[in-house]
């Protein structure tokens, strides 16, 4: 499956702005798959445009992504904010690229900040299948949990999809940690950022695409781009059995429950 991320610099645009952006991008290459970052639809750190933006699940605007998927035969995962009644949620969908709403993942938890202002927390995994390949979504401060990432791949997992909004302050969670996620539990890993500035915020940029044995396939600068790389889930299998990380972990349990 080649799969990519749709490095945004986004600040100060429409969200009809990012999507124009977006669909240029994908005319000019072949995708199987592109993942958005963090709250792409309304941008992330934008105060209270973040409630006049929030749309249900399959809403208008998520409805001109759909059109954007059919036209370049891509599916798109992208950030939202999700309004379910009184609620809001940060949420991250998957249209596939016949324009169907495949997945739709809640944010679990929310960093300190401006966040739990805005945000409910949600609940769960999202797991769902895309060319057969099974996929997982998790939003920016999940991933950095070991905790969620191991759970998606015991859930069987072979790609993990993590739309984010990391400011330039935090490099080691884009340069070692999410290598570190996708090493230990033997999985592809995509970590999908946004680039330049929004009222005050200095993306990092430094979005990747990270092979099941913690390596780098392609990273992204500081700037809007593409990234792209196909995905062959054979080395999935192969990181699992070179290194069963996931096979022993019941017998790891098994062992620290039974005491010293």
């Amino acid at each position: 499956m080649r799969s990519g991320i749709f490095q945004s610099a986004g600040g100060g645009l429409t969200p009809e702005q990012r999507f124009d952006r977006l669909s240029a991008a994908l005319l000019k290459t072949q995708l199987d798959l592109v993942v958005c970052p963090e709250l792409f639809l309304s941008g992330y750190n934008v105060g209270e445009s973040i409630t006049e933006l929030a749309e249900a699940f399959g809403g208008a605007l998520t409805g001109q992504l759909t059109e954007i998927a059919r036209h370049c035969g891509t599916a798109i995962v992208f950030g939202y904010p999700e309004r379910d009644g009184n609620k809001i949620y940060n949420s991250a969908a998957c249209i596939d690229s016949s324009g169907r709403l495949l997945a739709n993942h809640r944010k679990l938890l929310l960093p300190p900040g401006f966040e739990s202002q805005y945000f409910t927390s949600g609940g769960g995994l999202t797991l769902f299948e895309l060319n057969g390949i099974r996929c997982s979504i998790l939003v920016c401060y999940d991933a950095e949990f070991p905790e969620a990432v191991r759970a998606s791949a015991e859930a069987g997992a072979q790609v993990v999809l993590v739309p984010t909004a990391l400011v330039d302050n935090w490099g080691s969670v884009a340069y070692q940690m999410m290598p570190t996620r996708a090493f230990e539990n033997g999985v592809w890993l995509l970590y999908a950022n946004h680039a330049g500035q929004e009222n005050g915020s200095c993306y990092l940029g430094a979005s990747c695409i990270v092979a099941p044995d913690g390596s780098d396939v392609v990273r992204a600068g500081d700037g809007e781009e593409v990234i792209a790389a196909e995905l062959d889930i054979e080395r999935v299998t192969a990181a699992q059995v070179r290194l069963p990380y996931l096979k022993d972990l019941q017998r790891l349990r098994n062992v620290l429950a039974s005491g010293p």
